[in-house]
Protein backbone atom coordinates (compact mmCIF):
# COMPACT_ATOMS: atom_id res chain seq x y z
CA UNK A 1 0.00 0.00 0.00
CA UNK A 2 2.06 2.87 -1.29
CA UNK A 3 1.34 6.56 -1.45
CA UNK A 4 4.07 8.09 -3.60
CA UNK A 5 5.04 11.68 -4.46
CA UNK A 6 3.40 11.05 -7.82
CA UNK A 7 0.11 10.19 -6.12
CA UNK A 8 0.40 13.25 -3.88
CA UNK A 9 1.01 15.44 -6.91
CA UNK A 10 -2.02 13.99 -8.69
CA UNK A 11 -4.11 14.66 -5.57
CA UNK A 12 -3.09 18.30 -5.59
CA UNK A 13 -4.20 18.55 -9.22
CA UNK A 14 -7.52 17.00 -8.16
CA UNK A 15 -7.84 19.56 -5.35
CA UNK A 16 -7.31 22.34 -7.92
CA UNK A 17 -10.03 20.85 -10.14
CA UNK A 18 -12.65 20.72 -7.38
CA UNK A 19 -11.61 24.18 -6.20
CA UNK A 20 -12.24 25.47 -9.72
CA UNK A 21 -15.70 23.84 -9.55
CA UNK A 22 -16.56 25.94 -6.50
CA UNK A 23 -15.45 24.09 -3.34
CA UNK A 24 -14.09 26.78 -1.00
CA UNK A 25 -13.79 25.14 2.44
CA UNK A 26 -10.02 24.81 3.04
CA UNK A 27 -10.49 21.97 5.54
CA UNK A 28 -12.44 19.96 2.96
CA UNK A 29 -9.86 20.68 0.25
CA UNK A 30 -7.05 19.62 2.59
CA UNK A 31 -8.89 16.39 3.45
CA UNK A 32 -9.30 15.53 -0.26
CA UNK A 33 -5.61 16.36 -0.68
CA UNK A 34 -4.64 14.01 2.16
CA UNK A 35 -6.75 10.89 1.56
CA UNK A 36 -4.99 8.43 -0.79
CA UNK A 37 -7.98 7.70 -3.03
CA UNK A 38 -6.03 5.25 -5.20
CA UNK A 39 -5.82 2.82 -2.28
CA UNK A 40 -9.64 2.64 -2.12
CA UNK A 41 -9.94 1.36 -5.69
CA UNK A 42 -9.27 -1.91 -7.46
CA UNK A 43 -5.71 -1.88 -8.75
CA UNK A 44 -6.95 -1.77 -12.35
CA UNK A 45 -8.37 1.68 -11.72
CA UNK A 46 -5.31 3.23 -10.09
CA UNK A 47 -4.67 5.42 -13.15
CA UNK A 48 -8.18 6.82 -12.82
CA UNK A 49 -8.02 7.45 -9.07
CA UNK A 50 -7.34 11.17 -9.32
CA UNK A 51 -9.75 12.01 -12.10
CA UNK A 52 -12.88 13.78 -10.90
CA UNK A 53 -15.10 10.80 -11.70
CA UNK A 54 -17.04 8.06 -9.95
CA UNK A 55 -15.82 4.48 -10.49
CA UNK A 56 -17.22 1.00 -9.87
CA UNK A 57 -16.24 -0.91 -6.72
CA UNK A 58 -17.45 -4.25 -5.30
CA UNK A 59 -21.12 -5.18 -4.81
CA UNK A 60 -22.31 -3.09 -7.78
CA UNK A 61 -21.52 0.11 -5.87
CA UNK A 62 -19.32 3.07 -6.79
CA UNK A 63 -16.67 5.24 -5.20
CA UNK A 64 -18.21 8.69 -5.48
CA UNK A 65 -16.83 11.47 -7.64
CA UNK A 66 -14.38 13.53 -5.52
CA UNK A 67 -16.30 16.74 -6.28
CA UNK A 68 -19.50 15.12 -4.96
CA UNK A 69 -17.71 13.96 -1.79
CA UNK A 70 -16.30 17.47 -1.29
CA UNK A 71 -19.68 19.11 -2.04
CA UNK A 72 -21.58 16.95 0.46
CA UNK A 73 -18.86 17.35 3.08
CA UNK A 74 -18.81 21.13 2.66
CA UNK A 75 -22.61 21.26 3.14
CA UNK A 76 -22.23 19.24 6.34
CA UNK A 77 -19.98 21.95 7.91
CA UNK A 78 -18.01 19.42 9.96
CA UNK A 79 -16.27 20.76 13.05
CA UNK A 80 -13.47 18.78 14.71
CA UNK A 81 -14.99 16.44 17.32
CA UNK A 82 -18.43 16.53 15.66
CA UNK A 83 -20.49 13.35 15.86
CA UNK A 84 -21.35 12.35 12.29
CA UNK A 85 -23.54 9.49 11.03
CA UNK A 86 -22.70 8.26 7.54
CA UNK A 87 -25.28 6.17 5.68
CA UNK A 88 -23.47 4.00 3.12
CA UNK A 89 -19.85 3.29 4.11
CA UNK A 90 -19.07 1.83 0.68
CA UNK A 91 -15.31 1.56 0.18
CA UNK A 92 -14.71 4.01 3.05
CA UNK A 93 -13.44 6.98 1.02
CA UNK A 94 -16.05 9.43 2.37
CA UNK A 95 -15.49 7.96 5.86
CA UNK A 96 -11.77 8.72 5.57
CA UNK A 97 -12.49 12.32 4.47
CA UNK A 98 -14.71 12.79 7.54
CA UNK A 99 -12.00 11.29 9.78
CA UNK A 100 -9.46 13.72 8.26
CA UNK A 101 -11.75 16.55 9.41
CA UNK A 102 -11.60 15.25 12.99
CA UNK A 103 -15.17 13.92 13.04
CA UNK A 104 -16.30 11.05 15.25
CA UNK A 105 -17.76 8.89 12.50
CA UNK A 106 -20.49 6.28 12.87
CA UNK A 107 -21.05 4.58 9.53
CA UNK A 108 -23.67 2.06 8.35
CA UNK A 109 -23.30 -0.25 5.34
CA UNK A 110 -25.87 -2.83 4.23
CA UNK A 111 -23.70 -4.72 1.69
CA UNK A 112 -21.92 -7.36 3.75
CA UNK A 113 -19.00 -7.72 1.34
CA UNK A 114 -18.25 -3.99 1.48
CA UNK A 115 -18.80 -3.85 5.24
CA UNK A 116 -16.26 -6.65 5.85
CA UNK A 117 -13.64 -5.26 3.46
CA UNK A 118 -13.89 -1.67 4.65
CA UNK A 119 -13.91 -2.61 8.36
CA UNK A 120 -10.51 -4.27 7.87
CA UNK A 121 -9.12 -1.76 5.41
CA UNK A 122 -9.75 1.65 7.03
CA UNK A 123 -7.73 0.98 10.22
CA UNK A 124 -4.76 -0.13 8.07
CA UNK A 125 -4.67 3.40 6.66
CA UNK A 126 -4.97 4.88 10.14
CA UNK A 127 -8.64 5.93 9.79
CA UNK A 128 -10.55 4.82 12.86
CA UNK A 129 -14.28 5.37 12.77
CA UNK A 130 -16.04 5.31 16.15
CA UNK A 131 -18.26 2.52 14.82
CA UNK A 132 -18.77 0.71 11.53
CA UNK A 133 -22.12 -1.04 11.48
CA UNK A 134 -23.62 -3.66 9.17
CA UNK A 135 -27.28 -2.65 8.95
CA UNK A 136 -30.14 -0.71 7.38
CA UNK A 137 -29.33 2.96 6.82
CA UNK A 138 -33.01 3.91 6.61
CA UNK A 139 -33.27 3.28 10.36
CA UNK A 140 -30.23 5.38 11.22
CA UNK A 141 -28.57 4.65 14.56
CA UNK A 142 -31.00 5.57 17.36
CA UNK A 143 -28.74 4.18 20.10
CA UNK A 144 -26.04 6.75 19.30
CA UNK A 145 -28.31 9.71 18.44
CA UNK A 146 -28.42 12.67 18.41
CA UNK A 147 -25.84 13.57 15.74
CA UNK A 148 -24.28 16.90 14.74
CA UNK A 149 -24.52 15.82 11.13
CA UNK A 150 -25.83 12.97 8.97
CA UNK A 151 -24.56 12.31 5.45
CA UNK A 152 -26.26 9.91 3.02
CA UNK A 153 -24.02 8.66 0.22
CA UNK A 154 -26.66 6.94 -1.92
CA UNK A 155 -29.79 8.19 -3.69
CA UNK A 156 -32.84 8.02 -1.42
CA UNK A 157 -36.31 7.98 -3.05
CA UNK A 158 -37.61 9.82 0.05
CA UNK A 159 -36.17 11.29 3.24
CA UNK A 160 -36.18 8.65 6.01
CA UNK A 161 -37.96 10.11 9.05
CA UNK A 162 -35.63 8.39 11.57
CA UNK A 163 -32.68 10.34 10.14
CA UNK A 164 -34.40 13.69 10.71
CA UNK A 165 -35.35 12.65 14.25
CA UNK A 166 -31.74 11.66 15.04
CA UNK A 167 -30.32 15.15 14.32
CA UNK A 168 -29.39 17.50 17.13
CA UNK A 169 -31.05 20.91 17.09
CA UNK A 170 -28.64 22.84 14.84
CA UNK A 171 -27.62 19.57 13.17
CA UNK A 172 -27.45 19.09 9.40
CA UNK A 173 -28.64 16.23 7.19
CA UNK A 174 -27.17 16.09 3.66
CA UNK A 175 -29.06 13.67 1.43
CA UNK A 176 -29.50 13.14 -2.33
CA UNK A 177 -33.27 12.70 -2.85
CA UNK A 178 -34.88 11.21 -5.97
CA UNK A 179 -35.04 8.04 -8.05
CA UNK A 180 -33.29 8.39 -11.44
CA UNK A 181 -31.66 11.74 -10.72
CA UNK A 182 -31.24 13.06 -7.19
CA UNK A 183 -31.52 16.59 -5.84
CA UNK A 184 -28.85 17.29 -3.23
CA UNK A 185 -30.87 18.37 -0.21
CA UNK A 186 -29.82 19.89 3.11
CA UNK A 187 -32.04 19.84 6.19
CA UNK A 188 -31.05 21.96 9.20
CA UNK A 189 -32.86 21.19 12.44
CA UNK A 190 -34.00 24.51 13.88
CA UNK A 191 -36.11 23.15 16.76
CA UNK A 192 -37.69 19.87 17.90
CA UNK A 193 -40.29 20.02 15.11
CA UNK A 194 -38.82 22.63 12.79
CA UNK A 195 -36.51 21.95 9.84
CA UNK A 196 -35.12 24.30 7.22
CA UNK A 197 -34.70 22.74 3.76
CA UNK A 198 -32.32 23.82 0.98
CA UNK A 199 -31.78 22.26 -2.46
CA UNK A 200 -28.51 22.28 -4.41
CA UNK A 201 -29.03 20.90 -7.90
CA UNK A 202 -28.95 17.47 -9.51
CA UNK A 203 -26.56 14.59 -8.87
CA UNK A 204 -26.54 10.89 -9.69
CA UNK A 205 -26.02 8.24 -7.02
CA UNK A 206 -26.46 4.48 -6.72
CA UNK A 207 -29.77 3.77 -4.92
CA UNK A 208 -30.03 3.62 -1.14
CA UNK A 209 -31.34 0.11 -0.49
CA UNK A 210 -33.72 -0.74 2.32
CA UNK A 211 -33.96 -4.02 4.22
CA UNK A 212 -37.33 -5.54 3.39
CA UNK A 213 -37.34 -7.86 6.41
Amino acid sequence: MKDTFKHQGLRQQLVNIIKAKGIIDDNVLNAIGNVPRHLFMDSGFIDHAYQDKAFPIAANQTISQPYTVAFQTELLEVKSGAKILEIGTGCGYQTAVLCELGAKVYSIERQNELFKNTSKFLPKLGYRAKKLIFGDGYKGLPDEAPFDGIIVTAGAPFVPKPLLSQLKVGGRLVIPVGTDVQTMTLFVRKAAKEFEQHEYGDFRFVPLLEDKN
